[in-house]
């Protein structure tokens, strides 16, 4: 047997007993730092050198004085116990939801309006923290949730899903958005007020845009768009330009808000559902948490602005 098999392996505990008294330097406050009762340093220091069969201190005058082998090993063990005193305060900060990485996903609806003033808000105070963000489909955002690539998705138009827990933030309606010189003085328009004049429509493979057919439809009015559009924004933006009308979220409409645009109530009301997106099985962080906070903050004070938007139960 070689020299030293055997011997019990020096633990941690010991070494941060050992830490604390040649940072503090009596037992009394190495104790009080620790939660420990003097006896306990002091036994842990005699365990400590039989251990090691090193002398760690002399004992003068009821005081321990630290050997030079002793301040030789604590250089050593230093960069242990700094790691260990970051690992800490990190796993506090993580728990107390200031630290981490959070990935959050959105379609434009809200990734491009509501979300961006919960991000500023759920950043500010909290340096340690970074955000992963994209503004994608409805079909990518679901498959990054799906697949973890993504912690949060936030999406409008959608109440249920097999692969992905949805949830109901908020509720709202589609808004009807007209050029000023094709305004209405009433304070909602319908589908044949609509129907009578060039109409921007949304991508009917979307979800959006089926929900428009769909009102039109119950309306009876032929639902046949001049202009077919794929973001609700880029259908405000041909709206500003004076092209047509259209029926948007109202979000885009608030936010992509601009002179040579008014926005109206749409009849047949679309009920739409501002959801979020989380992947089944996984346990909200805090920080998730937090974040999920600021966005119902959001979209409540979105709502006191005056916009059309229900708060989910």
């Amino acid at each position: 047997m070689s020299e030293g098999e055997g011997r019990p392996e020096i633990s941690l505990r010991l070494l941060e007993i050992f830490d604390a008294i040649m940072r503090c330097g009596t037992t009394v406050e190495a104790a009080q730092q620790l939660g420990i009762s003097q006896p306990a340093i002091s036994n842990g220091i005699r365990q400590l050198e039989s251990q090691t069969g090193v002398t760690l201190f002399e004992r003068l005058h009821r005081r321990l004085q630290p050997t030079e082998e002793a301040v030789a090993l604590h250089e050593d063990i230093k960069p242990v116990f700094a790691l260990v005193r970051g690992f800490a305060a990190r796993a506090r900060d993580m728990r107390q939801g200031m630290s981490g990485r959070l990935r959050i996903i959105a379609t434009p609806p809200l990734g491009h309006t509501v979300a961006p003033l919960a991000m500023r808000r759920f950043l500010k105070n909290r340096d340690g923290v970074s955000v992963a963000y994209d503004v994608r489909r409805l079909e990518h955002v679901i498959e990054a949730v799906q697949s973890g690539h993504a912690d949060l998705g936030l999406a409008l138009g959608i109440d249920r899903h097999p692969m992905v827990n949805v949830e109901t933030l908020a509720r709202t309606h589609m808004v009807a958005v007209l050029p000023d010189a094709a305004s209405s003085e009433d304070s909602s328009v319908d589908a044949r007020f609509l129907g009578s004049s060039d109409f921007i429509g949304l991508e009917i493979e979307s979800r959006l845009g089926q929900m428009v057919r769909a009102a039109f439809e119950r309306d009876g009015v032929r639902y046949q768009p001049r202009v077919e559009v794929r973001y609700c924004a880029t259908a405000a933006v041909l709206v500003t330009a004076g092209i047509g009308t259209a029926v948007i979220d109202p979000f885009t409409a608030a936010f992509q808000g601009a002179p040579g645009m008014t926005v109206r109530s749409f009849l047949p009301p679309i009920e739409i559902a501002a959801v979020m997106i989380t992947r089944k099985g996984v346990p909200r962080s805090r920080l998730l948490h937090a974040f999920i906070s600021e966005m119902k903050t959001a979209l409540s004070d979105f709502q006191a602005g005056g916009a059309r938007v229900i708060a989910a139960p």
